[in-house]
């Protein structure tokens, strides 16, 4: 994105996507000890039923991993609990679930969610974000994000 363009709205679809990538990634299995016999070769009837299936898309592109990386390290702007907060949305938790989670209402959980994507893209933009001046932001970018 070209300079002073980052917005909440676009903070927070780069976040989501973060997150699809990171579920797409193959899984990290720890390394056990090893055969040296060949894999059993087995027909059809045998291996019905044998392994559970497990679906997956396919790995991410190399240039969806990179903006993963460049996304998660914005999250190093927020708090504990902001980030806790951005990344269950971004993996598509309901308000209702993080709202129990943390203990408010759902319009206070959102208020603070989106509090801390202006913090993200006023830290993107290279503006230092203050108290009122998320505030003011805050009732700019309420409707982009409704």
């Amino acid at each position: 994105m070209s300079e002073n363009a980052w917005t909440a709205k676009a903070v927070a679809d780069r976040i989501e996507e973060a997150a699809q990538t990171l579920r797409r990634l193959p899984p990290v299995k720890v390394r056990g000890y090893i055969g040296t016999w060949p894999p059993t070769i087995r027909d059809f009837w045998e291996a019905f039923g044998w392994n559970a299936v497990e679906v997956r898309l396919g790995p991410p592109a190399p240039d969806a991993i990179d903006r993963m990386d460049e996304s998660l390290a914005w999250l190093h702007v927020l708090e504990a609990d902001e980030v806790r907060l951005v990344w269950l949305r971004a993996e598509g938790v309901r308000w209702k679930s993080i709202s129990h989670r943390f203990g408010m209402d759902r319009s206070t959980a959102w208020r603070h969610w989106s509090c801390a994507l202006i913090k993200i893209a006023a830290h993107l933009n290279g503006a230092h974000a203050t108290k009122t001046s998320q505030q003011k932001g805050l009732r700019h970018e309420q409707l982009d994000l409704a």
